[in-house]
C-alpha cells in the first residue's frame, strides 16, 4: 500500500512567521490574505505572500491562504479579483467558508472547507468533497471515534484536524454572541473574545453559584501525545492554531510537532512526511514554554472535566514550584526548575486573580523581583516567560536542508558536475577545461570543495567521483562549477514543483439539509443560489444580515453543568440549584443556559426579561 503523506500545517501572522514555519519543519503554512480572513488583524500583502510561496515551494511546502469569512454581495467582485491575484502568486489552496465563492469565476485553485463551515458529520464532509473541496477542516469538538467515522465514510477525503493552540468554546461558525453584544461578527473575522470574559453564574432564583470566574474560557489544545491515534483515525493534516501568535511561538510549536512526527514516521512506515528537507534545530522544543492557558485534549478522548481554565484566560506557562519563604526583598522557591534573570513569573492570588512580576536577579532558588509582589507562602509559581529560551529563539534557531548526491566526472572536452536531490530532481552541467595531471592526490580536495554547500538549501549526502586520473582543477574553478549547478538545481526544483488543481464532481449532488436557518451563515445572494442549486428549499439570511430575536448565540460542547458535577447523563449528578442557570457579565447582561443532553450541548442565549 502506498504510504499516506501527513501534513504538519503551521500558522503565519506575517512573512517572518511563515518563513520560520518552513525552516522549523512545516509541510504547509496558512496565512491571511489582504482581506476577508477570519483573523481580520492578520492580513498580509500580496508581495509578502508571493515571497513566502517562492521560499516554501523550494522545500515542497504548500501555502494556503485564508479567505474564510462570510461576504457581503458588494464584496464578492473584490474577493474574486484577489483570488486570481493569489493564484497567479502561486498559492496552493484557499481556506474558505462562504459557498458564494463557488458561484464566482475562480481560477482552478483547490479549496479547503474551513472549520467555520461546522464540519462534523460524514454527510457534510462527503458533500463538500464531491462539490470540489480538496481538504476539509473538521470541528475541534470531534472525538477519535467521530474522526474515524468520517474517514471510513469518506476515505478519499483529506481530513484536517487541529492539534494545538487556542480553542473556541462554541462550535466554530456557530457563534453569534460577539455580533449580538458588540456588533463584531466572528464569521467576519472580528471576534471580540466574549468567551474570555469573567462571569457570575446564577440560578433561576438569583442565587449566586460562582462569582467572577472565566466560565467559558477553555484551556489550550495539545494533542502532541496522541498523534499516532489521530493518524490511525484518518487525519491527514495536523493543524497548529495561531495566526495571531508571534514568531517564537511558531518556531517552538512547529519544531516540537515536527520532531514528534519524524519519530513516529520511523516506526510507522505507512506514514510519510509531505514535504522535503531535514530540519536541524539549535534548541530543544518545549511546548509549555510557549503561550498556553494550560493544556487539554478537549473531547478527542471523550469527555474531560478539565477543558476549562476558570481562573484566567491568560497564559500561565510552566509550573515552577511553590513559595517557601518571603524575606526582605526576595522569595525562596521550592522546586527543581531553575529561574533566569529576566524571567516573567505569575501566580493566582487569594481571590483567584492572576498576578505577575519580573525577576531582576535569580540566585539559585532565591528570587529578587523588580517590584516585590504581595505573595503568601505556599503560593504556586508559574513561569510564563523564559528569558534564556526567548534569547535562543530570537536568534537563528533552525536550518532546513535538502539531501543531495554529487557526481564529478570527466568527459571528452573537460568535466561534468551533477547534483541529484532527495526527490529525484537532477541538475548537470558540462564544463570545458584542460586536463592537467596533478602532482598530488586530488580526491580529498575535490570532496572538500564540493561539500561546501553552506548557504544553499542543500546538504551533502554522498559524493561519487568518476575520474581516470588525479586531474588538477583549481579550487576557485570547482567552487564556481558547484555554485552554477546549485543554482540550476534550485531552478529545477521550482520548475518541477507541481500545484494541484481544483476538481469538480460531475454527478448530481444534494446538500444534506433541506432548510437553512441563520446557522447556515448565508450572507449573499450567490451563496443562496449555491444552496438552491443543490436542493435546499428554504434559506434564511445570516444573523449578520438579519438578527434573530430568540437566537441561540453559542453552541458549546463544553458544559457548565458537567463541570460542576451535575450532569444527569455522564455523572448522574444532582444540582442543589434551580434551573435555568444564567451567566451574568460585569456590565449586567444576562445569558440563559440551556442543556441539550441528547446532543450533549450547552446553549447560550440572551436572557429576555
Amino acid at each position: 500500500m502506498k504510504p499516506r503523506k501527513i501534513e504538519l500545517l503551521a500558522p503565519a501572522k506575517n512573512l517572518e512567521c511563515g518563513l520560520a514555519a518552513v525552516d522549523h519543519g512545516a509541510d504547509a503554512v496558512y496565512i491571511g490574505a489582504t482581506r476577508f480572513g477570519a483573523r481580520a488583524a492578520a492580513g498580509n500583502s500580496l508581495n509578502d505572500i508571493a515571497r513566502l510561496v517562492d521560499y516554501a515551494h523550494l522545500y515542497g511546502v504548500r501555502i494556503y491562504v485564508t479567505v474564510n469569512t462570510i461576504l457581503r454581495d458588494e464584496e464578492l467582485a473584490d474577493t474574486q479579483a484577489m483570488i486570481w491575484e493569489l493564484y497567479r502568486a502561486g498559492v496552493d489552496a484557499l481556506i474558505v467558508q462562504d459557498m458564494g465563492l463557488l458561484e464566482l469565476d475562480l481560477p482552478p485553485i483547490p479549496l479547503h472547507a474551513s472549520t467555520q463551515m461546522d464540519n462534523r458529520t460524514p454527510e457534510k464532509v462527503r458533500f463538500l468533497a464531491d462539490v470540489g473541496f480538496r481538504q476539509v477542516v473538521l470541528a475541534r469538538e470531534l472525538s477519535l471515534q467521530d474522526i474515524r467515522r468520517v474517514h471510513e465514510a469518506c476515505p478519499d477525503v483529506s481530513l484536517e484536524v487541529f492539534v494545538h493552540g487556542a480553542l473556541c468554546v462554541s462550535y466554530s461558525g456557530q457563534c453569534y454572541v460577539s455580533q449580538a453584544c458588540f456588533g463584531r461578527s466572528a464569521n467576519r473575522g472580528e471576534c471580540a473574545q466574549f468567551c474570555r470574559l469573567a462571569f457570575d453564574l446564577e440560578d433561576a432564583r438569583g442565587r449566586k453559584i460562582v462569582h467572577d470566574k472565566h466560565l467559558l474560557s477553555l484551556k489550550d489544545l495539545n494533542q502532541s501525545d496522541v498523534l499516532e491515534q489521530l493518524l490511525d483515525a484518518g487525519a491527514t493534516s495536523l493543524k497548529i492554531e495561531g495566526r495571531l501568535k508571534d514568531v517564537a511561538y511558531v518556531k517552538n510549536v512547529t519544531a516540537a510537532y515536527r520532531r514528534k512526527l519524524d519519530d513516529l514516521f520511523k516506526r510507522r512506515r505507512e506514514y510519510v512526511k509531505a514535504s522535503s528537507g531535514e530540519v536541524r534545530l539549535t534548541f530543544r522544543p518545549q511546548l509549555d514554554k510557549s503561550f498556553s492557558r494550560g493544556f487539554t485534549h478537549y473531547f478527542l478522548l471523550g469527555r474531560e472535566r478539565d477543558v476549562a481554565s476558570f481562573d484566567t484566560p491568560k497564559s500561565l506557562g510552566e509550573e515552577m514550584g511553590t513559595v517557601k519563604e518571603v524575606r526582605g526583598n526576595s522569595l525562596v522557591v521550592s522546586g527543581v526548575k531553575p529561574f533566569n534573570n529576566g524571567d516573567g513569573v505569575c501566580f493566582l492570588d487569594e481571590s483567584g486573580k492572576l498576578r505577575g512580576f519580573r525577576i531582576n536577579r535569580a540566585e539559585g532558588n532565591r528570587l529578587y523581583p523588580q517590584e516585590k509582589p504581595h505573595i503568601p507562602q505556599r503560593t504556586v509559581l508559574y513561569r510564563n516567560f523564559d528569558q534564556e529560551f526567548a534569547n535562543v529563539l530570537a536568534r537563528k534557531s533552525a536550518e532546513r536542508r535538502i539531501q543531495v548526491d554529487i557526481e564529478l566526472s570527466e568527459c571528452a572536452f573537460g568535466f561534468t558536475l551533477g547534483m541529484t536531490d532527495e526527490d529525484g530532481h537532477r541538475a548537470v552541467l558540462a564544463f570545458e577545461a584542460a586536463k592537467e595531471p596533478a602532482r598530488t592526490p586530488q580526491k580529498n580536495q575535490w570532496r572538500t570543495q564540493l561539500a561546501k554547500l553552506g548557504n544553499t538549501p542543500f546538504e551533502l549526502r554522498d559524493i561519487r567521483l568518476h575520474m581516470t586520473e588525479d586531474w588538477f582543477i583549481p579550487s576557485s574553478l570547482l567552487a564556481e562549477w558547484r555554485r552554477r549547478v546549485v543554482d540550476l538545481l534550485v531552478q529545477t526544483r521550482r520548475i518541477g514543483y507541481s500545484r494541484e488543481v481544483a476538481r469538480m464532481s460531475s454527478r448530481p449532488l444534494t446538500y444534506p439539509q433541506q432548510e437553512l436557518t441563520y446557522l447556515g451563515n448565508v450572507m449573499n445572494e450567490r451563496a443562496a443560489q449555491f444552496y438552491k442549486t443543490y436542493g435546499v428549499q428554504r434559506i434564511e439570511p445570516a444573523f449578520e444580515r438579519r438578527p434573530v430575536e430568540e437566537a441561540v448565540l453559542m453552541f458549546c460542547k463544553h458544559c457548565l453543568r458537567y463541570s460542576m458535577g451535575w450532569c444527569p447523563v455522564h455523572q448522574k449528578g444532582r444540582s442543589p440549584y434551580q434551573e435555568p442557570y444564567y451567566l451574568v457579565s460585569s456590565d449586567g447582561r444576562r445569558f440563559r443556559l440551556d442543556f441539550d443532553c441528547r446532543q450533549c450541548q450547552m446553549k447560550v442565549s440572551y436572557a429576555r426579561e
